[in-house]
């Protein structure tokens, strides 16, 4: 007897690895260093904004080498996406790197507007994958490049590693599962047995 795998087996299957690759990263240790973070070949999805700057819309650790796919608009609205390879990718983020340190990056100053340029998206999400800890490091230690990176990276992976929320969300008001407000709820307390 021949066996098949329906497109609605293979999506199942499909979902439940994403369900337990999300539930394994839920259980990693917290104490993880960020440099190590940093080091990690990345897997980016990045998107040019009406505006012509790009912002990541995707952001994965992967054991490959590091990859980015690129959705850019052209002048008809059309959409077109292309793979940037690792070797690319580094090219791209050794000359930001060496803008930076001119101080003609934008990495350089205060973010006026979400996203950057490609080379300042690329260098800010996955510097020390591409460059070395060494450098990874002092992007994480420069301010600007953090206001950089935050703004222009929408991914759960870059919010998960950053420690928290950005401050968007972090003045919204919290819904409970059924609907009310977090600070609306009430306890009461009881005691049984005396």
């Amino acid at each position: 007897m021949k066996h098949f795998a329906s497109a609605k087996h293979i999506m199942m299957g499909t979902m439940g690895l994403v369900v337990l690759s999300a539930l394994s990263g839920c259980q990693s240790a917290p104490e993880e260093s960020q440099s190590t973070q940093e080091g990690q070949n990345k897997f980016l999805v990045v998107e040019q904004q009406p505006s012509g700057k790009y912002v990541i819309i995707e952001e994965m650790p992967t054991t490959g080498p590091s990859r980015a796919i690129i959705h850019e608009t052209d002048e008809n609205g059309t959409v077109h996406e292309r793979v940037m390879s690792e070797a690319e990718m580094k090219e791209l983020a050794d000359q930001e790197y060496k803008k930076m340190q001119e101080g003609k990056s934008e990495l350089n100053s205060e973010p006026k507007s979400e996203g950057m340029g490609l080379g300042g998206t690329i260098l800010a999400a996955a510097g020390g994958a591409l460059l070395g800890n060494m450098i990874g490091n002092a992007l994480m230690n420069n301010k600007n490049v953090q206001r950089h990176q935050d703004m222009s990276n929408r991914s759960a992976y870059h919010r998960s590693s950053a420690g928290g929320s950005n401050s968007a969300t972090s003045n919204t008001q919290k819904k409970s599962f059924f609907g009310n407000s977090a600070s609306k709820s009430t306890s009461s307390s009881s005691s049984f047995g005396g």
